[in-house]
């Protein structure tokens, strides 16, 4: 957002005839604390439900009167930004600012908070307590007001749809938006002017027109910014990459950060990242040549899959990818929307459908979601560990190792390669079988009794279960997963 913008939009709320359900105005000093914050939080958010407004703002550095005083609440950018995650820990839903915008107006600082409304059919809470306002009062919120918020059930609002830059030009329109890039990558013919690149723009949802204005999708911000650094709702969605020197987090050695839109920089990032990536020597037929430790079609699988299904409103996180001696983690923001268990065998879900469907138009990814059951096909061709994914309090992580022999394995590594073995199988229309498990693992025939104990233990952990329970025979037993 652009500091025009929002001189129009202060413009708008000092023209107001004063405070309202909406709007409230702050003379805020650095002692201003989050509590009070959260419960403003809460009021207005509520009002902006009950009032089917899009947004409600706090603004610090005006007075009741209207007049411009300046604020000096939390003037250190860092602190002022933590807010979002201060603010999400004690809401419902982890619900928090849409923007904190700082703006200088008649030489004085101001701070605008742009808030959304209570989403989902829930009320917004702060620690517990339910906030509303009587005009510019601010007290709990009636049961009434409560139960209204209850029923709507207003479902989450679609993050692709949203705007991310309002109000534009044509000519602004093309100076963030990477057109020449965004043509290449849909193959789409020369355009032959501006106003055939904003109507193509128009059609594939990247801007939308009304009332003569021209704004911004979330979606053509995400794919096509030129810098992703001139949108302040998603400059800190940039991808991070960081390699470290050992296997912990303490030793830090070069940090990369992107900062072009999803689509114009997928196969840039990639590249990079596979150049520097470890690999070793194999002798070929003629001559040696380098082998990358991690396969990179899974690298490519990982890196789509973070970028794409990523939680946009999970405030205060970005796509990272972790490279350590032993590892490589990448983590987006949210937590998964299926059972990590059953990624490899459920109906593909989608947090971002518009977001998949383009990059899955220009090549980057399968819509139909295999790119897991890639990532593991590719582990298993390798004879990799099996990956792992983890669901935290608000991300998802895949877990990618580097080569290690069965021996150095733990028991959790070897049960879940088996059950990721039957879950391949599963998803191929095949079952797993001691042979194919020797096979994945590089077990010889000779040691078949240590693929029993691995087979075995996954029976007990109860990730697989005999195809055919009747069948007598242990030589012939085939498996497949519990939770398919």
């Amino acid at each position: 957002m652009t500091s025009y913008d929002l001189t129009e939009i202060l413009r708008k709320l000092l023209a107001m005839p004063g405070e309202s359900e909406l709007v409230e105005f702050k003379e805020a000093n650095d002692n201003f604390d989050s509590d009070k914050l959260g419960k403003y939080f809460s009021a207005l958010s509520n009002e902006a439900n009950l009032k089917e407004a899009t947004e409600a703002w706090l603004a610090f550095g005006i007075n009741d009167a209207q007049q411009v005083v300046g604020t000096a609440f939390r003037t250190d950018a860092a602190k002022l930004q933590n807010l979002h995650k201060e603010i999400a820990d004690h809401t419902s839903n982890r619900l928090t600012f849409r923007g904190i915008y700082e703006i200088m107006q008649e030489g004085k600082r101001l701070v605008l908070f742009e808030i959304p409304p209570a989403i989902g059919g829930q009320p917004t809470t702060w620690k517990g307590h339910y906030y509303g306002r009587d005009g510019a009062s601010i007290g709990p919120l009636n049961i009434d007001e409560r139960q209204r918020i209850e029923r709507q059930g207003r479902p989450q609002p679609i993050f692709e749809r949203g705007i991310a830059f309002s109000d534009a030009s044509p000519s602004h329109v093309l100076s963030l938006l990477d057109w020449e890039g965004y043509y290449q990558l849909f193959n789409h013919p020369k355009p032959g002017s501006a106003q055939d690149i904003i109507a193509r723009f128009v059609i594939d949802k990247v801007i939308v027109r009304e009332n003569g204005l021209l704004h911004i999708t979330n979606l053509g911000a995400v794919l096509f910014a030129r810098d992703l650094r001139q949108f302040e709702r998603l400059e800190y969605k940039r991808l991070r990459v960081i390699f470290y020197e050992g296997t912990g987090r303490t030793g830090a050695k070069q940090e990369q950060t992107g900062h072009r839109g999803y689509a114009l920089g997928f196969e840039a990032a990639l590249n990079w990242l596979n150049e520097r990536l470890p690999a070793h020597e194999e002798i070929g037929a003629v001559h040696r040549i380098q082998v990358a430790d991690y396969p990179p079609k899974a690298i490519r699988e990982l890196l789509a899959n973070a970028l794409i299904h990523q939680d946009f409103d999970t405030p205060g996180s970005s796509p990272m990818i972790e490279i350590f001696d032993n590892r490589i983690e990448v983590t987006n923001p949210g937590i998964p929307l299926i059972n990590v268990l059953q990624f490899l065998n459920h109906v593909p879900v989608s947090r971002n459908e518009a977001i998949a469907a383009t990059m899955h138009l220009m090549g980057f990814c399968e819509r139909r979601g295999s790119g897991i059951d890639r990532i593991v096909e590719e582990c298993e061709k390798h004879f990799l560990p099996a990956p792992d994914f983890i669901k935290g309090d608000n991300f998802t992580q895949a877990v990618l190792y580097g080569p290690r022999p069965l021996r150095d394995m733990s028991p959790r590594d070897k049960v879940r390669a088996c059950y990721q073995h039957a879950c391949l199988k599963a998803a191929n229309g095949e079952t797993m079988s001691n042979q194919s498990f020797r096979d994945r693992m590089g077990i010889a025939e000779k040691n078949y009794p240590m693929a029993s104990r691995i087979i075995a233990d996954t029976l007990q952990a109860g990730l697989i279960k005999p195809y055919d329970p009747d069948n007598k025979s242990k030589k012939h037993t085939r498996y497949v997963p519990v939770l398919s």
